[in-house]
């Protein structure tokens, strides 16, 4: 076994020791979620906390970790008798992103079942997690049904597994810790509200630190264990601390000032539901015991809330995480508090960084504006674009008008693709998966998930004579079992294609176009889509952001797109063409569903209209499923967005009707669904 990273020895980030920490002298707190870039020590942290954890009293030979003073009643491999026992290492069990839900909770034989009616049950990694830490890295990644599955068992302490009548429960009590890069996408916030804290991480600026950082990792890599050897010590004592700290949890007292104080926090911030409440609480003893105290003071309450709330004030996914300082210390002061002193030390303290507890500052995604396209409005009919108020020029830029703030998002009725794919768990198209209404049955293709109980006893009910039943128990062979197929919802590629031009900057369209685009974005996040923007203005098209699961990394992108400069309609569906082909290639089983925001005034170049027209009749060649967003306004219109919308075999909508009953089914006409995307229906 390799010697893990010492805790102790890692430099600075505070607040995730510190939460870390916190869960391991009370679990009850509830997990913790660590969000940040890629490289700050996330899963370093989390392994090399299992060290620290006190090892466990566990029955010989059981599967699940019963503990001997007191075993799980209703243990598959119970009863137990009680008394001594053995004792062993808290473990890390590591949950994967491609895991199976039965790696997961864990699977039954289900032909023993049929056949001989035993319970054989096989744990999963809820099982091997019990009384220690289950790390889940990339958990904004997981599979929604494994994410629910998962934090079921966390809120319950138990997992239950049952299929065709046959039920299995087990204790699964573990400190759940999951880790995420923000920029990858974002968690639900019905599944965020379900781990007890968040800290946001990021790599230090300071120069000091990054080079003690360097120094320390590669001592470690060149001799693991002489570098453990030399934080022995400090490893030792943080360990007597929790031990400790554990100790005194009992005893810590929760006044009702404390509570007054934690109730008047909760309402300020208008947080939803009461588990906020409750889970500041158990922080905010587990704080006072982590000092040595047995009294919750105003600086635990502080401290708990600059955990336990700021993922839990997110009401969409464009909101910054975070908490406003100024008005917690108000609320604070207001009901009895106010600052009673210094923010209590962060774990392991040693002069390298804050005391923990703040949030580290964020940025707000990508803020590099696309490059200025060099060209005039030419506008058919106008010899330049209306320009005043927010979308004034830039001096010396060409034409290009400052980025305008996008509308007041709304919500809009859902755009699905035809036919049935087989893309990833979603809620946008239907598709075959492994959850939802089951509509037939099949022969397995290697382990069996889903029993279709009804077809598999009607394959092996005409062998019974053959095969010399002579019992009640049906006698089922490895053939006669059939796999269910389930018919649910897939995520897509939405991939939009903007208009940046200067004559959707006319009379200053530009902000409702935005708005518009920045409510199908929160639809594709509520609908577990990945996203793409491609923007087009000047002379070129360019892809702001290829397809990601960060839908506001996007919405950030949007925000600052300036406008300006001709309309290269033909240029942004080439280049859409481009991304969609080699997403096809990375993800063959996720369609698409192309976006077109537009007037559809193309410009630029010789016959642009025609260029654009046949630029379009490629994405329908391929079956490509679009919708045109048609954004021309004023008396006299051209129509141009509804016959690019023809040649493309989509549909075109208004802004206006994109708020409307009318807006249902917008793709029903697309013709097929493209190569690698058609509707393999089973026979």
């Amino acid at each position: 076994m390799s010697t893990p990273y010492p805790f102790t020895a890692i430099v600075g980030q505070d607040d995730l020791r510190l939460g870390l920490l916190l869960n391991a002298v009370s679990p009850a707190v509830g997990g913790v979620l660590v969000r940040g870039e890629k490289g700050t020590a996330k899963s370093t942290a989390v392994r090399a906390l299992a060290a620290l954890m006190p090892e466990v009293s566990v029955v010989p030979g059981c599967r699940f970790s019963c503990d001997p003073a007191a075993p799980d009643p209703a243990c598959p491999d119970g009863p137990h008798e009680g008394g001594s026992g053995g004792s062993r290492a808290a473990r890390t069990v590591e949950l994967p992103v491609g895991a199976s839900e039965d790696r997961l909770v864990g699977a039954l034989d289900i032909e023993r079942a049929l056949a001989e009616g035993v319970k054989a049950f096989e744990p999963g990694l809820l099982a091997d997690a019990h009384r220690g830490i289950l790390y889940v890295d990339e958990v904004n990644l997981l599979h929604d049904h494994l994410v629910d599955l998962l934090l079921d068992a966390a809120a319950m302490g138990a997992s239950y597994v049952e299929r065709e009548g046959v039920s299995v429960r087990h204790a699964a009590r573990f400190l759940l810790v999951g880790t995420m890069n923000p920029e990858e996408g974002e968690l639900r916030p019905q599944l965020l509200d379900r781990f007890g804290l968040t800290v946001e991480v990021a790599a230090s600026r300071e120069t000091d630190q990054r080079v003690e950082v360097v120094r320390r990792r590669l001592a470690y890599e060149d001799d693991p264990a002489a570098f453990a050897a030399r934080w022995a010590d400090e490893e030792a004592e943080l360990r007597d601390r929790i031990a400790a700290a554990r100790a005194l949890l009992p005893g810590v007292r929760l006044g009702d000032l404390a509570l007054r104080q934690i109730a008047a926090t909760c309402a300020a911030f208008e947080v939803d539901g009461m588990r906020a409440d409750i889970v500041m609480a158990r922080t905010a003893t587990a704080l006072a015991a982590w000092a040595g105290r047995t009294d919750v003071l105003a600086e635990d309450v502080r401290q708990a809330a600059l955990l336990a709330l700021p993922h839990r004030r997110r009401r969409n996914p464009f909101d910054a995480p975070g908490l406003d300082e100024d008005k917690l210390d108000d609320t604070l002061e207001q009901n009895g508090g106010g600052d009673d002193g210094p923010e209590p030390d962060g774990p392991g303290d040693g002069g390298d960084g804050g005391g923990g507890g703040g949030l580290p500052p964020q940025g707000d995604g990508p803020d590099t504006p696309p490059p200025p396209a060099d060209g005039a409005d030419d506008t058919p009919g106008r010899g330049g674009s209306e320009q005043s108020g927010p979308g004034a020029p830039v001096p010396g830029q060409g034409g290009e008008q400052q980025p305008v703030r996008a509308g007041e998002p709304f919500r809009t009725k859902m755009l699905s693709v035809p036919g049935l794919g087989e893309g990833a768990a979603g809620r946008r198209s239907r598709a075959r998966t492994e959850h939802g209404r089951t509509t037939g049955s099949r022969r397995p293709e290697g382990a069996l998930t889903k029993l279709h109980l009804a077809a598999t006893v009607l394959a092996a009910a005409p062998h019974q004579r053959a095969r010399g039943r002579s019992g009640r128990g049906l006698v089922v062979r490895r053939d006669d079992l059939r796999q269910a197929t389930r018919e649910g919802r897939e995520g897509n590629l939405v991939l939009f294609v903007v208009d940046a031009s200067g004559s959707m900057a006319a009379r200053q369209r530009m902000g409702a176009v935005k708005g518009a685009v920045l409510s199908l974005l929160m639809d594709a996040y509520q609908r577990r889509d990945k996203v793409g923007l491609i923007t087009f203005r000047g002379r070129d098209a360019e892809l702001a952001l290829p397809p990601t699961s960060s839908v506001d990394a996007a919405a950030a992108r949007l925000e600052s797109l300036p406008t300006g400069g001709r309309t290269p309609v033909a240029a942004g569906l080439l280049k859409a063409h481009d991304v969609l082909r080699v997403e096809r290639l990375r993800d063959p089983s996720r369609r698409a569903l192309l976006v077109v925001v537009t007037d559809g005034r193309a410009t630029g170049g010789p016959d642009p209209v025609a260029l654009a027209a046949r630029a379009a009749r490629l994405h329908a060649a391929e079956g490509i499923a679009s919708v045109v967003v048609d954004c021309e306004t004023g008396p006299v219109r051209l129509g141009l967005a509804a016959e690019l919308a023809r040649n493309l075999g989509g549909t075109a909508v208004t802004l206006d009707e994109l708020r409307a009953e009318s807006i249902a089914g917008l793709v029903k006409g697309v013709r097929g669904a493209g190569p690698g995307h058609t509707d393999r229906r089973a026979a």
